[in-house]
């Protein structure tokens, strides 16, 4: 099981790094550089892995890994039940709509996206990971959580992406308190500079958060007095999402 365990942990670093090499994978995990250079060889023959075409001596994601994804989450009833709300929450405002959903508290992932129609826009490719705290997906669950994981996350440490990121135990507190409140978060470069989003999380029949949709935009076109009507419009399309998700 300890080969399998490290196996996926590879996979995992070489889709966080790609394209990667054998000794910088070696350094992630301080093993012997053989350990990781038989553990690629053999992802690359099942297929999640394959060589860069650029530069052979760098790994990346394959085939498998690509096909797989959709895959799953085409059998999955959240993604069943998100795709048509999110393409008219897209619609509605001609931006980018992501659904992420937590990886426990140790970041949100991005696992579906509907583009907008305007030259400049955001872009998370799918998979891209966030933290909890600095982002509105993020903080959309953590409202929803409870208040032991969110205690739980303040000790593990708030790192700072920008100045106005909630790095202070009380000023996360009450962000997520007015998340509560209002029934969704903003995001305004807090994580990403220049990259703005209003967010709210997709509940499970007791309350759960499973997930949260976000419209995201660029900083240029985010307007503070929009964004209630945004929020509204967020908070409404993952009540629908929840819904369809419970066959309700």
């Amino acid at each position: 099981m300890k080969s399998v365990t490290r196996s996926l942990r590879i996979l995992e670093a070489v889709a966080q790094h790609q394209p990667v090499t054998v000794g910088e994978l070696t350094k992630i995990f301080g093993l012997p550089k053989s350990t990781v250079q038989r553990t690629l060889v053999s992802l690359a023959e099942a297929g999640w892995l394959r060589a860069n075409r650029k530069d052979t001596t760098r790994w990346e994601i394959g085939a498998r890994v690509l096909a797989v994804r959709p895959a799953a989450l085409q059998g999955s009833s959240l993604f069943a039940a998100a795709r048509e709300p999110m393409v008219r929450l897209r619609d509605a405002v001609n931006e980018t709509i992501h659904l992420s959903v937590p990886d426990a508290l140790q970041c949100m992932v991005v696992v579906d996206r509907v583009d907008c129609d305007h030259p400049v826009r955001t872009f998370h490719t799918i998979g891209d990971t966030s933290p909890l705290h600095a982002t509105a997906v993020g903080r959309a669950v953590l409202a929803h959580l409870p208040r032991r994981d969110v205690e739980d996350l303040i000790a593990a440490g708030l790192e700072r992406f920008s100045d106005t990121t909630p790095g202070e135990p009380d000023e996360l507190r009450a962000e997520l308190d007015r998340i509560r409140t209002d029934g969704y978060a903003v995001n305004r470069n807090q994580f990403r500079p220049g990259v703005c989003a209003v967010a709210a999380a997709v509940l499970d029949e007791d309350g759960t958060p499973l997930a949260a949709v976000a419209v995201s935009m660029p900083e240029a076109r985010y307007d503070e007095e929009r964004a209630p009507k945004w929020g509204r419009l967020v908070a409404d399309t993952a009540a629908e999402i929840s819904q369809r998700r419970l066959g309700a």
